[in-house]
């Protein structure tokens, strides 16, 4: 494998021959944690909403309150879980711990009603999931090595949203039956599932130089990893950062918003269904797209392909308001499976690009994923606020407006990062940069 044009080949990137017991372990390890790693999700607002509602002081409003509050909590870990996963020898303990955290965390809800204390739950809950996707593209690129790192990364991602539709499905169709507290039983057991999962990788497969990123000149000088205030220095990455904080301000009330919607519509007994019918179609639609991203990335570049998902989004803000009928609702929830599912796979493949040697690999995923975590907070106060003050429609439209924003600073201000080469450059309208180096160098 020749060497990267960005300052080698990275450390034992031509020697990963990863067993397949531990490859099936990254498979398991993603498809079981995808319920896990983000807590109850849109189920906290169906269940604050639909089972304790307006007579124990819940609503929309009060709601959004509680995920801003953990979501602001969530950020400020961000970038220091990102540097404990770069620094830190023990990553499958570290996922452990993490996936018991969160649902220990989450198990306790149908107890507390209070708000301080379903804020403090909540919050645990945000700052333990923190490690996961760190945690999760570093043990993949220290298995598989940067050759095979973006197709499989979209494998990754194909098995999350796999590990989605089915636990949604499961959920929903168990909700019908038993209520909306069938969604605790279920994260309990697949955090179980996920924990045996994560054993299943060797430890000794995991090389942990090359999991923060290192390159073989690096690593046989026995250099330390570069301080986190070259991060700041990275342009490209900080640019990187607002678009995706931008992404997240516009997409993450939108699931929340059309589950409070078909709450009201269809009542407390069928918003669980309806809301897992949601996240299932859309899933069933990630796995292909995260599979194809991951496959085509290399090939087609890395700004195509994140546009389409900007504009997907603004498209599906719109299409919202355009009717109230359950089925209707459903269907354009096809579409989160297009955009949510080309964030999903490209988020760590452009911030490998863009901070390809150094070392700080999964410190720069934290501190990005900081201001992700700033857009996804605000989002849903501010869908919130709009829904109680001047509807849903209106609310649908103004996530629809941000998202066509992101679209146009993507398109004339970020650079194409395929092959790395975009790293601490300044960023130029409409620029594009070198070719990637061969999938086969």
């Amino acid at each position: 494998m020749s060497s990267i044009e960005t300052g080698g080949t990275l450390a034992g990137a031509g020697k990963r021959s990863p067993s397949t017991k531990a490859l099936g372990g990254l498979d398991a390890l993603n498809f079981f944690l995808a319920d896990v790693r983000d807590g109850l999700g849109p189920y906290l607002a169906i269940y604050l909403i639909a089972v304790r509602g307006p007579s124990q002081g819940w609503n929309e409003a009060t709601t959004g309150l509680v995920m801003t509050i953990a979501g602001i909590l969530g950020l400020v870990a961000q970038t220091p879980a990102g540097a404990f996963i770069d620094a830190t020898n023990h990553k499958r303990a570290v996922v452990i711990g993490g996936a018991i955290a969160v649902t220990a965390s989450c198990l306790v809800l149908p107890f507390i009603s209070n708000f301080y204390l379903v804020t403090a739950t909540q919050s645990i809950a945000h700052v333990a999931g923190t490690i996961f996707p760190p945690a999760l593209a570093a043990i993949t690129l220290g298995l598989v090595g940067p050759k095979m790192f973006a197709k499989r990364i979209g494998r990754n991602e194909g098995f999350n949203h796999a590990g989605n539709a089915v636990s949604a499905a499961m959920a929903g169709g168990l909700a019908y039956f038993f209520g909306p507290i069938v969604v605790f039983w279920l994260m309990g057991i697949l955090a179980a599932c996920s924990i045996g999962a994560m054993l299943m990788v060797p430890a000794d497969a995991i090389d942990d130089d090359l999991a923060r990123g290192m390159t073989e000149e690096e690593e046989a000088q026995q250099e330390k990893p570069s301080g986190l205030a070259t991060l700041l220095q990275n342009k490209a990455l900080l640019l990187f950062a607002v678009l995706c904080a931008i992404f997240h301000l516009a997409n993450a009330a939108m699931l929340t918003s059309v589950g409070q919607l078909l709450t009201h519509l269809s009542g407390k007994d069928h918003a669980t269904s309806l809301i897992a019918v949601c996240i299932v179609a859309a899933q069933c639609v990630m796995v292909p797209v995260a599979i194809f991203v991951g496959a085509k990335a290399d090939v087609i570049g890395r700004k195509p392909i994140f546009l389409a998902a900007f504009g997907v989004l603004a498209v599906r803000g719109v299409l919202y308001t355009l009717s109230d009928n359950p089925f209707w609702l459903v269907g354009v929830q096809l579409l989160d499976g297009v955009g949510a599912g080309i964030y999903g796979a490209l988020f760590p493949i452009v911030v490998s690009d863009l901070t390809r040697g150094g070392g700080r690999f999964n410190a720069a995923q934290g501190a990005v994923a900081t201001a992700q975590g700033i857009g996804a907070s605000l989002s849903a106060t501010l869908a919130g606020v709009i829904i109680v003050s001047a509807g849903y429609s209106t609310a649908f439209l103004a996530l629809a407006a941000i998202a066509a924003l992101g679209f146009a600073l993507y398109l004339t201000l970020m650079p194409e990062t395929r092959g790395g080469a975009a790293a601490g450059s300044e960023p130029e309208s409409g620029g594009t940069l070198p070719p990637a180096v061969p999938a086969s160098a």
